[in-house]
């Protein structure tokens, strides 16, 4: 018996062979696949695995980081956030210069390399007694504390900070460039209906696309080497999804400076606006990161939080992830405080049985990291280079020594 298959059917499967390649996925077919399911999700999940194989074979990456909250005021008030507290809340806090070191120096005492600052955005426009505590002490906004923060981490500790305190101004990268390897900004979505009346955005004019893009392009513009990434299933459509990628993936094309994009789950709580909210599934995160794989082709690292998994390591490993972002063996997860980091031992068995190999890298990306005089502050090289191989990859401690 002949079988034979429609124009259409081979036409895609040369596309995913295409894509496979590292030539990049068209629009109209990620679109399609983003809702794929039997012989058209096996055939999906085959092209991105081999795209991640033939761009960093076997090896999944991740960073030993500490996780510095310096201020849990915000602005902005989203429907499925834990983290932010309102002033008078008594869990409202603003870290001081004494308490930022101290969880630094753990850090760097349990072999973390990464400084990762997490904040609320712009508080200051919004409260008057949090804008009196920085007047207190001579910062006219939180991104000057904040850039004081991080040189006082690098210079004490020689940690490498990572911001992502939301949106920023150019200003405001040029100011924390010299004293971060790294900053980052969660795109989250680009769907209208996140900031209609009852959407995830409503109430947070930090989360309006817009703004969030011209964060990411004014980083461009700088050179800086940046994180962004998906919130999935806070509202959004499948296609909504791919919208956003392919927003991210422009201005990766114009800039080259996009190191990774993450792909985050909603998580319920019972203590947020969208308790009720349903969680996205296994398939929707999978299909998610397989077609960012292809979408970006040989660029960018792809991502996701491993407290997070819904479908095990082994699914995302399928979909062609390879990084599995940063992990504190010191702090929790301060945005899912109720998901703990896997343990760096049980996680590197669980690549092992896999087939793969858990490598440790900076805030930096290794494909920056090899790239110091175009991607980083001439104050941060030789930290760097200290710390990797020829890979951009973190030296084992013989080679250090070495």
């Amino acid at each position: 018996m002949i079988v034979k298959l429609s124009r259409v059917a081979v036409d895609e499967t040369e596309t995913l062979d295409a894509a496979a390649a590292g030539h990049g996925l068209p629009p109209e077919t990620a679109r399609r696949l983003i809702r794929a399911e039997g012989e058209d999700l096996e055939r999906l999940l085959t092209a991105a695995a081999a795209l991640r194989d033939r761009r960093t074979g076997r090896i999944v990456t991740y960073s030993r980081k500490v996780f510095i909250p310096l201020t849990n005021l915000c602005r902005d008030s989203c429907g499925y956030c834990t983290f932010v507290r309102r002033p008078g809340d008594p869990r409202a806090h603003t870290m001081t210069p004494e308490e930022v070191l101290a969880v630094a120096e753990a850090g760097r005492r349990a072999g973390c390399k990464e400084a990762l600052f997490s904040l609320g955005d712009k508080p200051e426009l919004r409260y008057p007694t949090y804008r009196r505590w920085l007047d207190e002490r001579g910062y006219p906004s939180t991104i000057t504390y904040l850039r004081d923060m991080c040189a006082l981490v690098l210079a004490e500790t020689g940690l490498l900070p990572h911001a992502n305190p939301g949106v920023m101004t150019h200003e405001d990268i040029a100011a924390l460039r010299p004293v971060t390897v790294s900053m980052g900004v969660m795109l989250e979505g680009t769907s209208p209906a996140l900031l209609a009346k009852g959407g995830a955005h409503r109430g947070a004019p930090d989360k309006v696309p817009e703004a969030r893009l011209a964060t990411i392009a004014a980083a461009g513009e700088l050179a800086v080497p940046f994180t962004t990434g998906l919130l999935i299933g806070i509202g959004e459509t499948p296609e909504e999804r791919v919208d956003a990628l392919l927003a991210i993936k422009a201005l990766h094309d114009r800039y080259g400076h996009v190191q990774e994009v993450i792909i985050q789950n909603f998580r319920a709580k019972p203590d947020i606006r969208m308790r009720d909210w349903p969680e996205p599934g296994p398939l929707e995160m999978v299909r998610t990161i397989a077609i960012a794989r292809l979408l970006f082709g040989h660029e960018i690292n792809v991502q996701a939080p491993p407290n997070l998994t819904l479908a095990g390591f082994d699914a995302y490993l399928r979909a062609g992830l390879n990084d599995w972002g940063g992990i504190s063996p010191v702090t929790r997860d301060h945005i899912n405080p109720e998901r703990a980091w896997p343990e760096l031992e049980r996680l590197r068995a669980a690549m092992a049985d896999t087939g793969f190999t858990l490598r440790e890298r900076l805030g930096i990306a290794p494909e920056y990291a090899r790239r110091p005089a175009q991607f980083l502050a001439p104050t941060l090289h030789e930290r760097v280079h200290a710390w990797t191989d020829e890979t951009g990859l973190v030296r084992s401690e013989k080679e250090r020594w070495s």
